[in-house]
């Protein structure tokens, strides 16, 4: 077969994004960092006897606790490299796609999650919504579902709204092919004049339908009822006629727009997609397993009533971005040499509300970039829960055998004699609390449950089943969703991550024991660089102790300056940040991004990953159980303005900012003493001894600047409460005045 005759055949290809060359010295770079690395735990291993002497064991400690946490620096720097050392892209060809395919594309549901109407506001899941219903694909061949959590009236009344304002936003967002398609975004990004066009016509017209649609659903809130003349309007709020509570109430399945019926269209006269809204029974003497067993009742109550072989899932804040989204991930399952392998397709999560530095480091490039990008490149892309589009059959549980091929032109009509009504009843029934009783679901089939982050496990098992994932990043966003707009949440947010990440490390799903001989060794590398987050806590808060109090102390952890030993320390410290700094600015950081990417991490590892190791141990020893922490969409005006000007959210009393603020006022202090015995008693060797630390401890005293401000300056609602500085204080000060030895 011949080059051109291979490219016609190919829907999509892999590219390599960096060239030969410039990987060689790639490889050489980080390899050199890593000959450093040795010779930094050579110089720990062959100094330990100094420490010993004259049997001071407590200061022995210290230095074992510093080769520890440098031994496990290395160890996962070897980790990081995996997935750099894999550059590779993949580029779809949606033009030949619809040359071959365009009257045999498969159908598509689309399933949206929300759980609480006040933490995630229904004119924010309606967008998304929307979004979905506008794709650029046949609309007979879309299904959109809402999984609500909350079993809110007020959620499907959004619902209800959202159906017939569709009818005007689907055909202008296709006449005049805008983007994006979620109503709010689009108008709050774009205006138009007040001319004659039938442009500005139009624009004018839906952007006044759709604040009228807003007005009303936000009224019904605050009025805190569903008033009696709108609730003829769907025999759906019949539903709520019984004792409904958030966590104890009977499955609700009502089916807004049929996708399978003639009068089902937009002012066009074109069909609308399906629009399903779903909330799965809740008991409390049953466990709903939170998001993993919204899915997986999802997942059958779809299999009810459209069944598509394609999936695809968002969260209620991620809306769409790209029109033409479905038709590039189609180049990857059609494809005839590589698609049939394919189980799921996974987008990185990008945010519309990042400040100008991405102040938070929601989106860090080294992530979103290189490290999923690079573990993608090994066939073994992670699922990430939202932006995700699946083969159904490999989430439900199929095993892949080579040769086995599908054919999507079949259309399964099973449901085509059906009433609206009979649909409704059979999807109640599989969305019970007690239809997965002695079943697989959850197990073998559908999202696993048990784990905070279930995505990611259930990811991992479809791959250990024998198929394929790719992560694709595309130019133009496919998905763009909201950020965390306070500390408190962001780091909330990766406490939860990082705790149900090395839950998987440590369980039967570790990748170096259940993905032995079924994935590559470089994937397992890639997923442990995320399940180690919780671990990589106790390392870091070593580094960021241990050397100030033992440079308060005039205890030296470092070789002199004079010494070739000092060498490999600066080296490594140096290259490593030169590496990171250059990675980041290829990719498009500022280099006060970069510097924030820095300081988040060092907040993440010190409160976030640490509370989370801490609470992994005590669900360990049956100490705790499993919880789910929603992320707030809802802010108040004050702090949008400070997070608008890169002024970190403090004003909290969370135990998180505890840590923080001691570990800041610890260095800080520790500085202030080493200086003040020094102008008492100066002594050039101790400067010698002493540089790494001071170095050490002062970049970590510039890191925490954000922190002091809130200590000591700031006195608006963001800074640092009162109680948080007098505890941190007194903390801090304790521990200065313990003795090393």
């Amino acid at each position: 077969m011949g080059k051109e005759e291979r490219e016609v055949e190919e829907l999509y290809e892999r590219r390599e994004e960096i060239n030969k060359f410039r990987l060689f010295c790639l490889r050489v770079f980080s390899s050199s960092i890593m000959v450093g690395i040795c010779f930094i735990w050579y110089y720990r291993i062959i100094n330990i006897n100094n420490i010993n002497y004259n049997y001071n064991y407590r200061l022995l400690g210290y230095w074992i606790g510093m080769f520890l946490s440098e031994l496990f620096f290395g160890l996962y720097w070897i980790i990081t490299q995996s997935v750099r050392w894999n550059f590779i892209r993949f580029h779809p060809f949606k033009q030949r796609l619809s040359l071959r395919y365009e009257k045999k594309l498969p159908r598509v549901d689309i399933f949206v999650f929300t759980a609480d109407p006040k933490m995630e506001p229904p004119t924010l899941v309606m967008n998304t919504i929307l979004s979905a219903m506008s794709y650029d694909y046949p609309s007979q061949k879309l299904s959109v579902y809402l999984s609500d959590d909350g079993a809110s009236e007020f959620t499907f009344y959004a619902l209800m709204e959202t159906s017939n304002f569709a009818k005007f936003w689907i055909p202008f967002t296709k006449k005049f092919n805008i983007e994006p398609r979620a109503p709010h975004v689009y108008f709050s990004q774009f205006s138009s004049s007040n001319d004659d066009t039938e442009f500005s016509k139009e624009f004018l017209a839906i952007k006044k339908l759709y604040e009228e649609m807003k007005k009303r659903i936000e009224s019904c809130i605050e009025l805190g009822k569903i008033p009696a003349e709108t609730r003829k309007f769907h025999k759906g709020f019949g539903e709520w006629n019984f004792n409904i509570k958030k966590h104890d109430h009977h499955s609700i399945v009502q089916i807004l727009i049929d996708g399978r019926d003639p009068s089902s269209v937009d002012n066009d006269g074109y069909q609308l997609p399906t629009l399903v809204y779903m909330s799965r029974e809740k008991r409390p003497q049953w466990h709903h397993n939170f998001k993993a067993g919204a899915l997986n009742a999802l997942l059958r109550v779809s299999s009810e009533i459209t069944n598509a072989p394609l999936i695809l899932s968002l969260d209620c804040d991620m809306y769409s971005n790209n029109a033409d989204t479905i038709r590039e991930i189609l180049c990857f399952f059609m494809d005839e040499t590589r698609g049939d392998e394919l189980a799921f397709v996974q987008f990185p999560q990008n945010y519309d509300n990042l400040t100008k530095n991405d102040m938070y480091a929601h989106s860090p490039p080294a992530i979103n970039d290189v490290e999923l990008a690079g573990v993608g490149g090994f066939g073994a892309a992670l699922y990430c829960g939202t932006g995700c589009f699946h083969r159904r059959e490999s989430i439900c549980g199929r095993k892949y055998f080579k040769g086995g091929k599908f054919d999507w032109d079949v259309q399964r009509e099973k449901n085509a004699h059906k009433t609206i009504e009979d649909m409704e009843q059979s999807a109640k029934i599989v969305a019970s609390c007690s239809y997965e009783k002695g079943t697989e679901w959850g197990k073998e089939i559908g999202l696993i449950y048990g784990c905070p982050v279930e995505d990611i496990v259930t990811g991992l098992a479809i791959q250990c089943r024998g198929w394929k994932s790719i992560y694709y990043n595309p130019k133009r966003y496919a998905f763009v969703g909201v950020a965390p707009t306070t500390l408190e949440f962001a780091l909330v947010q990766y406490k939860r991550w990082s705790e149900g990440l090395s839950q998987i490390f440590l369980s039967k799903y570790c990748p170096f024991i259940y993905g032995h001989g079924k994935i590559k060794l470089g994937a397992q590398m890639g997923y442990c660089i995320y399940l180690l987050w919780a671990p990589l806590s106790l390392p870091t808060i070593c580094y960021t102790v241990v050397p100030s109090l033992c440079l308060l102390n005039g205890v030296p952890l470092f070789p002199e300056v004079s010494s070739p030993w000092f060498l490999p320390f600066a080296y490594c410290f140096i290259a490593k940040s030169v590496y990171s700094l250059s990675e980041a600015i290829i990719h498009g950081s500022t280099l006060k991004a970069w510097w924030n990417i820095q300081k988040m991490w060092l907040f993440r590892r010190t409160s976030a990953f640490f509370i989370a190791l801490v609470d992994i141990i005590k669900r360990k020893l049956g100490l705790s159980e499993t919880t789910f922490v929603l992320t707030d969409k809802v802010v108040t005006e004050d702090i949008l303005n400070r997070y608008d000007e890169e002024v970190m959210e403090f004003g909290s009393s969370n135990l998180m900012f505890n840590i923080l603020s001691t570990l800041a006022l610890l260095n800080l202090f520790c500085l202030v003493g080493w200086v003040k015995k020094l102008v008492f008693d100066f002594d050039s060797k101790a400067i010698e001894q002493m540089i790494m630390q001071v170095l050490l401890c002062g970049i970590i005293i510039v890191v925490n600047l954000p922190i002091y401000n809130a200590l000591f300056i700031r006195r608006d609602k963001g800074s640092i409460p009162t109680f948080v500085m007098v505890k941190s204080f007194v903390l801090a000060s304790i521990l200065c005045l313990i003795p090393l030895y």
